[in-house]
């Protein structure tokens, strides 16, 4: 008797809580959200966070408000929303580095498949592969035909160890089968500078960045490195279609929510962030960061997260990159 009242009074406990996160949910957003950016202001994740946050806020009638938490290659910011109440008050946006993380990063005081969950990607940052025209490398198969001849003598430019443009450097470089040497700088513009002088022979460059330096005949682009090509660049291949098998790297910046958010919060999240990007202001401002729009429904993107965690742990290994060393 004592156990079946037990089981009785937990039924209701369980009816009455699943009620009120229903009804917590139907009333979700009544006050400000936060949305953390575990990186520095201006970097190209927040700028889309920003575009985002402003956007959901107009749709919503309550502020995404954008909060900058850099420092140990994300996961500082990222451990801060790990911790947060399930609510759907505090979000994160992060880049695909969230992937990286598990390899490199061993430590954090988080589970990345564990502690969070995704809600959707925003869109994609694709990377173009570049030379100086003074380089005398007209095409990609000329670049794989340099670095064949002479292997370990071409070298390749990042913005620092582990970052995409790493990455994606070096699942080209294992699926053309060249030995390249990884020369990694403290940021982008300084890559160029080097690329530009002719001290570095290649670099995976941010559409966004390189698109004027290529229409100025400054840089040759041989190759997207991305999975699609870029409507930034729809007359360049990607290097798949030119022949180098996984050589392609999908950078995307993405949206998170606490694990244990309520499944109805996550359903509108992702059906008003699908507005917000569909909307004319934000696919101009996307376009001015180079990015494209790249929505995949909760279920499907943690999918995804899941097995680009098993690919980027083979990466790393497979190139070398060193643990705690990820940007």
């Amino acid at each position: 008797m004592p156990a079946m009242k037990w089981t009785w009074m937990g039924s209701i406990a369980l009816t009455l809580g699943l009620a009120a996160s229903g009804a917590e949910a139907q009333g979700w957003p009544d006050r400000p959200v936060h949305v953390v950016v575990p990186l520095t202001a201006g970097s190209a994740t927040d700028v889309m966070a920003r575009m985002v946050a402003r956007q959901l806020g107009q749709q919503l009638g309550q502020p995404f408000i954008v909060e900058n938490k850099p420092g140990a290659g994300g996961t500082i910011g990222t451990a801060a929303v790990a911790r947060a109440k399930p609510d759907g008050y505090t979000l994160l946006v992060q880049s695909a580095s969230y992937t990286v993380t598990p390899t490199t990063y061993p430590n954090t005081p988080y589970d990345t498949q564990r502690d969070l969950m995704g809600v959707t990607p925003l869109g994609l940052l694709p990377q173009a592969l570049v030379v100086a025209p003074s380089r005398g490398i007209d095409s990609l198969q000329a670049l794989i035909a340099a670095a064949k001849a002479k292997p370990g003598t071409l070298n390749y430019g990042s913005a620092g160890v582990g970052t995409a443009n790493q990455l994606n450097a070096e699942r080209f470089r294992i699926g053309a089968g060249i030995d390249a040497v990884h020369v990694p700088f403290k940021g982008t513009p300084e890559v160029l500078t080097d690329v530009l002088a002719g001290r570095v022979d290649y670099f995976f460059c941010p559409v966004n960045v390189c698109v004027p330096m290529i229409r100025d005949k400054r840089l040759l682009a041989l190759g997207m490195g991305s999975s699609r090509r870029s409507a930034a660049l729809p007359d360049l291949p990607t290097t798949l279609e030119l022949g180098v098998p996984n050589s392609d790297y999908n950078f995307w910046v993405g949206l998170f929510a606490p694990a244990g958010t309520p499944r109805e919060i996550l359903d509108r999240l992702y059906a008003e962030t699908a507005k917000a990007i569909g909307s004319p202001e934000l696919r101009e401002g996307m376009a001015q960061l180079g990015a494209e729009p790249n929505l995949i429904e909760p279920d499907a993107y943690n999918r995804q997260l899941k097995q680009e965690i098993v690919d980027n742990a083979a990466l790393v290994k497979a190139a070398g990159i060193p643990i705690g060393g990820a940007q």
